[in-house]
Formats: structure tokens, C-alpha cells, sequence
């Protein structure tokens, strides 16, 4: 030790702690790379060289394994920083300035925190104090070049990386049903019941059309996938789940292309200042390298890339966009009509007294600016039947054709989807004779592993008897094959595609994905003063055919509503707004003759369609006439009482009220007994309710009762904070709300 290192270290220094910190970037260096950690175990007696005692060196390798790019993940650097900020530190060991740090953000806040709290800093090559200008300048240098070092590495790595993965000879993780052979060529993997199980995920999404459905029907016919844990070479058999079916289906490996940079690395800093890293596909003009033809796949390119078309079809669609898949409504033109005003796409809903009729709406203008009513609207019946008529027509010519390769196809494809589930048979056949030999080998006194052999035995045993009945269950549905009589029939007869689409045993469904494959869109366009919509079939490929649909005239099912209802609407007309006689006939639970609920437009439409004149409302200023029979809202002004304690004397009978129908509004008969009992202020002697059934000894109900019978006087006082009911128990006299 020299004496110019010596002079450097102060008795300030040595009454503080001597840190030794330890750091190897990956764990196999860790285990491979053992004199360069025994070099920087070592610094703990270099420590005690300079002067520091056994007990006051702290060794800090926490960060073994860990990479020095960033301190987030560095549990062991924070807190040699936080001791150094604390003052506790007298001097830092590093065998080399990027065991310390890779980055100059996290190095050069540690040189600011040595310099403030006078700590010194050494390496192999010297020791150096943050404070001095000379040893700033040195580690600020030996900083840099540490940080460029890291960037020559990844630099390197990378470099030579990409440069592989050009020529498609970069060895990456397989998916499952691929393997490496001998020459480390990628091939399908020779396990048959893997490759069958993947291309029956791809066959199913042709038929199905959605990831979801393949799912969902691998779960119905208890048809397990392979899967491989990352890192692992062996295939294990699970439940389908949407992400690995999604999976199959994406991954550009399973068409037999090599690709390499699908992904990217994003870093931002969170509302905590960590920085959190977020890994996101790229699109697919944005990856680096992409060979198709690579290797063997389970589905050529192009078919791949239709899959992906499908796929980004199904999202749910943009506000204002058509797509997204087929669902189970029956709303069969569901995300092909436009709209041809605004051009947005029209929503679907439903109505009827089974919420099973569609209708058409283009209400996203009211929706997103607040206009005053929906673009247009209209019935989902009758435009669907006309554009079935088009589509009948187009389809025709061609009937015969599609229905006689279908019939030819159809045996074909029950032998294919035989085929998983004899290879599942066989698969659970040879995990239970496997299950079989093991329980077989074991000693019978080794009870400890025959019992636990026992279990798998009985759960191989019974897997495989589900999978002899899935088999069975699978050849019961074999299509009948037609006679040559018949196929030539057929060819004379032609096919009734018309009467395929309507038949019960076709779901909506399939008749949505029908009309998919001829339609692309409907552009409708409603003339609301001829009642009529011009229609723009805009089929698959770009021709387009128009057509006018002539609607149904306003109010047209009006007529057929009940005549108890229509007299209803005529009495309630003469007093109330179609507003009010809508919220009546609900109450009464009455619907249109469709089903519907009634609405103030339902009522409207009634009126008009029989002729009934609409209320017409008048100023009517309550009067303090002797007798009157007044509205809630009128009686609340000559009363000066609540429209709660009105409702509540109705309830008991206190007041007289009339309806014109149950559910409708109350009017209250005004007398001047009525008045006279009504009060500001309590007379002398009146006591409250409660006040008054404590002094008969009754309950409350009867001393009302008595009030009204007449055996006691009350009235009812409304103003100041003793408001509500009093009671004279001097005298019996005519009660409050006594019909005169």
C-alpha cells in the first residue's frame, strides 16, 4: 500500500463501515466463473489492509445473478446506497467499476452521494475520493467506458444473433408439435396423436370460425391439446383453454415460417419512478426476419393468413364499424347494415314480447354529439326477407354444385374427425398399460408406492374408458351415405337452399356465416314521407345490387289493439297527456298489440289511428270555492300540506279522492269542513298522536279510528315545528275528514 493511497484514508473514514460489493451479471457465471468471485470475496481483506477492523467490513452480495444495466431489480445497490446517504459508509470495494454500475445514471448519483458524505471508493486499481476533481475525472471515465462496454456486448451478441436468425439457422424454443432431428432440422413431431390433435384446433376454426368456438367444442367432445412448459422437452396433455387454442392459431410457426422480432420491448417510468417494461407484438410489416416455406407446418401460408384475416374480423368492432363474429341472436344481418346517411354502421336491438324481433339503428349521432333523435331506424323482419330474396336468387345457379361436393365431403371429414379420437383411445390406452407395468413391478409390501401406483392406475384406467366412449359416441354420428338412385336424383332435382336455411335444425349462426360469405354489406337509406328504403346490396367482391323495400305505414299496428284499451285511452285523452296515459296503461300492465310496452309516442299512434283528439291542457289557477275537486299538486297549494302526508290521508281513508282508472292520478275533493281542520297553529289543551294514545292507553291505530268515527276531534296543523295531528281529549265531536 502506498503511502499516497494511505494518506487518503482518515480516521473519518475508519469510524465508518468498509463495504465490500459483490456481483456476478448471471447466475452461470455465479456457478462457472468462480476466480472472479473469489477476487471480490477477497476485498474484505484488502479492507482490513487499509486499516478497518474484521467486524467492520459488510460484504453486499445480495445481486449475485443480476445484471448491473439498471438498479431496479438490485436489492443489494439500493441499499449500499442508502447506507452511503446515511453517512455510514467509509469506503466502497468493487473488484471494477461495473460491478458497481453498467449505467451512468445510477454512477454518478453514487459519485454525488461518496462526494456529500466524504466516502472514498477503490477498485483494483487505485482509491479514489468523489470529492477530489482528479479522482471525479477518473471515475467519471472509467463510468463511460463501462457503460459503452455494455453497449459493445449487447452490441456483439446481438449483432451475430440477427445475423443467424437471417438466414433462418438461429435455434430458438419449439412450440409443441415440432421437434429437432438429428441434423437440427425442425420437423413435426412424431408423435401422431400430437400432430392430429393441432391440425383438428385448425380444422374446427374452418367450420367454427372463432377461437372461442373451438374451445368450446374441444371441451364439449373432452378432447385434450399438448402442451410443452417452456423449457421443458416433454408434452403434456391438458383442457383446451382459449389462450392455447388462440395460440395454434397465431403462432406464423405452425404455417412452416421462420420468424424472428415479432415482439418489442417497451420502457416507461410508472407514477412511482420504476421503470416497468412492457413487451407487445409488432405488426407483421414490422418483423425483422420472416421465411416462409422454413420447415414442415401443419397449414400453408396463405390459409395462415386467412386465419388472421378471420381472427382480426372477430374483434369486437369500433364504435361506428361493422364486424366482429357471428353471435346467437336473431338479428341475421348483425354488423353488415350501413347506414347511408351518416355511413356509421347500424346497431342491432330487440323487441317483442320474446325480445326476439330485430331492429336496425343508426343512433350514434344522439349517442356521441347529443342530437335530438336517432339518424333513422327501421324493422328487421321485413328488411332481412328482402334481402334474402337477392341473396336465394345469387345462390341458385350454384345450389347443386356446393350441395353435391358437400355430400361427397361429408364422409371424408367424419373419417378426419375420427381420427383424434382413435389416437386419443390408443394415447390413453398406452398411458394405461404404462400405469399397469409400474403397479405390477412394485413389491406388494411396499404398500407406501403400490398405493400411490393404485391411484394413477385407476385414474389411467378410467381416462381411458372416457376416451373409448368419446370414440363410440363420435361414430354414432356418421352421415348416411346416399344411394346412386338417390345422388342421381339429386342431380335432376337440384337442391332447395331456401329450405337448408330455414330448416330448425340450422342455427343462427350458421345462417349468419352463410350470409357472411355473400353479403359484405347492406347500405340502407329510409324515406321516411314515402315509407319506403332504398337498399345497396354490396356482395363479396365488390358487385352490388339496389333494390327499394317498401315499409309499414306508421300506426298500422295500432289497429289491432284491444278495444278496452283504445276506450281506456279515449277517457284518459280528455284529462291527460300521452305522457301521463302511457305511465297509466304501464301500471296496469297493458301492452301494444305487438307486446310492447306502451310509450308516449305507442299512445300518440293510437290516438291517431282511431281518431281519438289529444288533451289539450289549460291554466287552471286553484279557487277557494266552497266544494272542488282538485289535482295533488292543487290541493298541496290550498292546504298548504305535503304531497306525502295527502298521499298518506288517501291510504287511510281521512280524505276523499277520486281515480279515472287504477294507476291514475288522484284528485282530492276540497270542502270547508276540510279546511276548518287544517290549522296554523295548535289549539290550547290538543295533544299530538302518540301523546294521545299514552293517555287512553290504546294504540295509535285506534285512537285514528276513533277520529274517524267522529268520537274525537283532531285537526291538522300545518305550519311551525309542531306540524302534524292533534287531538282535543276534552270532548268528543265531529271528527277530521268526516265526509259531510
Amino acid at each position: 500500500m502506498t503511502v499516497e493511497l494511505a494518506s487518503k484514508v482518515t480516521g473519518s473514514h475508519l469510524g465508518r463501515d468498509a463495504y465490500v460489493y459483490v456481483r456476478q451479471s448471471t447466475l452461470t457465471q455465479v456457478r462457472e466463473h468462480t476466480e472472479s468471485l473469489e477476487r471480490q470475496y477477497e476485498l474484505a481483506a484488502r479492507a482490513q489492509a487499509l486499516g478497518w477492523a474484521p467486524r467492520q467490513v459488510v460484504v453486499v452480495d445480495d445481486d449475485l445473478g443480476r445484471s448491473g444495466a439498471d438498479s431496479s431489480a438490485r436489492e443489494g445497490f439500493k441499499h449500499l446506497v442508502a447506507d452511503v446517504g446515511l453517512g455510514k459508509v467509509g469506503i466502497i470495494f468493487g473488484i471494477e467499476v461495473s460491478r458497481l454500475a453498467r449505467n451512468n445514471a445510477d454512477w454518478y448519483q453514487l459519485l454525488d452521494l461518496c462526494a456529500l458524505t466524504d466516502t472514498l471508493i477503490a477498485d483494483g486499481d487505485g482509491l479514489y475520493h468523489p470529492a477530489d476533481f482528479n479522482d471525479r475525472l477518473v471515475l467519471g471515465l472509467k463510468g463511460t467506458m463501462s457503460e459503452a462496454e455494455l453497449h459493445l456486448i449487447r452490441h456483439r451478441l446481438t449483432a451475430g444473433l440477427r445475423h443467424k436468425a437471417a438466414k433462418g439457422e438461429l435455434r430458438q424454443g419449439l412450440a409443441v408439435g415440432f421437434v429437432h432431428d438429428c441434423d437440427g432440422r425442425i420437423v413435426l413431431d412424431p408423435d401422431e396423436s400430437v400432430r392430429e390433435a393441432i391440425a383438428t384446433v385448425f380444422q374446427r376454426f374452418d367450420e367454427l370460425g372463432t377461437a372461442r368456438q373451438v374451445m368450446l367444442s374441444l371441451r364439449g367432445d373432452n378432447l385434450q391439446i399438448p402442451r410443452r412448459p417452456t423449457g421443458s422437452t416433454r408434452v403434456c396433455w391438458a383442457e383446451a383453454t382459449y389462450p392455447a387454442v388462440h395460440d395454434f392459431l397465431t403462432n406464423p410457426v405452425y404455417a412452416g415460417a421462420f420468424v424472428f422480432g415479432r415482439t418489442r420491448t417497451d420502457k416507461r417510468l410508472d407514477t412511482n419512478g420504476r421503470i416497468v417494461t412492457r413487451t407487445r407484438l409488432l405488426p407483421r410489416d414490422e418483423w425483422e426476419v420472416l421465411i416462409c416455406d422454413h420447415h414442415p407446418g401443419y397449414v400453408d401460408w396463405s390459409r395462415w393468413e386467412r386465419i388472421q384475416d378471420q381472427l382480426r374480423a372477430n374483434w369486437r368492432a369500433p364504435r361506428g364499424h361493422g364486424g366482429g363474429p357471428v353471435r346467437e341472436g336473431t338479428a341475421l344481418l348483425q354488423g353488415r347494415i350501413r347506414c347511408g346517411r351518416c355511413g356509421r354502421m347500424m346497431q342491432v336491438g330487440y323487441s317483442g314480447p320474446k325480445g326476439v324481433c330485430p331492429r336496425y339503428v343508426c343512433a350514434r349521432s344522439k349517442q356521441l354529439y347529443g342530437t335530438d333523435r336517432a339518424c333513422q331506424s327501421l324493422g328487421g323482419r321485413k328488411l332481412e326477407a328482402r334481402v334474402l330474396e337477392e341473396v336465394f336468387a345469387v345462390l341458385e345457379p350454384a345450389s347443386l354444385a356446393a350441395t353435391a361436393r358437400a355430400l361427397e365431403q361429408a364422409d371424408t371429414a367424419h373419417r378426419q374427425r375420427l381420427a383424434v379420437f382413435e389416437l386419443a383411445v390408443e394415447r390413453a390406452r398406452y398411458t394405461a398399460q404404462r400405469a399397469l407395468r409400474q403397479f405390477d413391478a412394485v413389491e406388494p409390501e411396499n404398500r407406501l408406492v403400490a398405493r400411490t401406483l393404485e391411484a394413477a392406475l385407476e385414474i389411467a384406467l378410467a381416462a381411458q374408458r372416457q376416451a373409448e366412449a368419446d370414440l363410440t359416441a363420435q361414430r354414432l354420428r356418421r352421415p348416411t351415405r346416399l344411394s346412386d338412385e338417390e345422388t342421381a336424383w339429386l342431380a335432376r332435382a337440384g337442391a332447395d337452399v331456401r329450405a337448408i336455411f330455414n330448416a330448425p335444425t340450422t342455427t343462427w349462426r350458421e345462417r349468419k356465416q352463410l350470409l357472411r360469405a355473400v353479403i359484405s354489406e347492406v347500405v340502407v337509406t329510409v324515406r321516411a314521407a314515402d315509407r319506403q328504403a332504398d337498399l345497396t346490396i354490396v356482395w363479396q367482391g365488390g358487385a352490388s345490387t339496389a333494390v327499394v323495400l317498401e315499409m309499414n305505414k306508421t300506426g298500422l299496428h295500432s289497429r289491432a289493439t284491444d278495444e278496452d284499451t283504445v276506450a281506456l285511452v279515449t277517457r284518459l285523452a280528455a284529462r291527460y297527456n300521452d305522457a301521463t296515459i302511457a305511465a297509466i296503461l304501464g301500471k296496469q300492465r297493458r301492452r301494444t298489440a305487438t307486446g310492447l310496452r306502451f310509450t308516449k309516442t305507442k299512445v300518440r299512434d293510437l290516438r291517431v289511428s282511431r281518431g281519438i283528439p289529444a288533451f289539450e291542457p289549460t291554466a287552471v289557477t286553484p279557487t277557494h270555492d266552497h266544494d272542488q275537486v282538485v289535482t295533488i299538486a292543487a290541493a298541496e297549494q290550498l292546504l298548504h300540506v305535503s304531497r306525502a302526508t295527502l298521499y298518506r290521508w288517501l291510504a287511510d281513508g281521512f280524505i276523499t279522492g277520486e281515480q279515472l282508472t287504477p294507476g291514475g292520478p288522484w284528485h282530492i275533493r276540497i270542502t270547508d269542513q276540510l279546511r276548518h281542520h287544517i290549522v296554523a297553529e295548535v289549539p290550547d289543551g290538543w295533544v299530538s298522536l302518540e301523546q294521545a294514545a299514552k293517555t287512553l292507553g290504546v294504540a295509535r291505530q285506534t285512537v285514528l279510528h276513533k277520529v274517524q268515527r267522529g268520537e274525537l276531534q283532531a285537526v291538522h296543523v300545518n305550519q311551525g315545528r309542531r306540524k302534524g295531528l292533534r287531538i282535543n281529549l276534552k270532548q268528543p265531536s265531529p271528527g277530521l275528514f268526516e265526509t259531510p
